[in-house]
């Protein structure tokens, strides 16, 4: 089994495959690790080549199974090539976590839209690649498993700056709502979560637990939707941000 995270649940993936964009640090990194320690295969699929060799390594040394990609998810041709490649490896994926994210910050009055369009089709055109197509996957094999890693910006709550970023947030909770209808004829959950203020990000908020969050705490929560315990739960939204949207 990996090592690297622990949780105060245990969750047995073995004899899963899981594929986890955006693996190759933050969020990203901490789920694929988690998942790994939980018996899961893992593809850990980043536009980062040196980083993913790093976090695949870490897997495999711990005595987990991992396969590192380098793929850009806002280009769907690298995304069916990530998912054949990963199927071959091992077999099926029936877990898959989108974790990939940009952020840019600056006032909405000078974004260019280069920058805008990029980051839109990072954070969600992205996910509508990996999730339109493992779905189909996954539909064909008997189910699965997709959490979307959204952000409290995309809900009620707001940045200082950043609009392409809460704008691709917010179509991301849009998309998990879809494509969780649409695809629990097929066995397949889809959750989405709403990640709030985390250590080292440029905009701290105030939550009723009054500090910021882990990566790791992120990744528990990640971990839980994967498991059986939560095969009642699809289609939702879940803020984890220490209360901040509670008021």
């Amino acid at each position: 089994m990996a090592h690297a995270y622990s949780a105060n649940f245990s969750v047995d993936l073995t004899g899963h495959a899981a594929l986890v964009t955006g693996a190759a640090a933050d969020v990203g990194k901490a789920v694929a690790l988690a998942l790994a320690a939980s018996g899961a295969a893992v593809i850990v699929g980043d536009i980062n080549p040196d980083k993913i060799e790093t976090v695949a390594d870490e897997i495999i040394s711990a005595g987990g199974r991992a396969l590192p990609w380098h793929v850009d998810v806002a280009n769907r041709f690298q995304v069916g090539s990530m998912i054949e490649a990963a199927r071959d490896a091992f077999g099926t994926v029936d877990i898959l976590v989108n974790a990939a994210g940009i952020f840019k910050a600056g006032p909405m009055a000078t974004l260019d839209e280069w920058d805008w369009r990029r980051i839109l089709d990072v954070n969600l055109t992205g996910a509508f690649f990996c999730t339109q197509m493992l779905g189909r996957v996954m539909a064909d094999e008997g189910g699965g498993v997709i959490v979307n890693l959204a952000s409290t910006a995309g809900t009620s709550g707001t940045l200082p700056e950043g609009i392409s970023y809460a704008a691709s947030k917010a179509g991301m909770i849009g998309l998990t709502k879809q494509s969780a209808r649409e695809l629990a004829p097929h066995g397949i959950r889809v959750n989405a979560i709403c990640v709030g203020s985390l250590e080292g990000q440029p905009y701290p908020s105030q939550n009723a637990l009054n500090r910021a969050g882990t990566v790791e705490e992120i990744a528990s929560v990640a971990l839980f939707l994967c498991s059986d315990a939560a095969r009642f739960i699809t289609g939702q939204a879940i803020a984890v941000d220490g209360g901040a949207l509670g008021g």
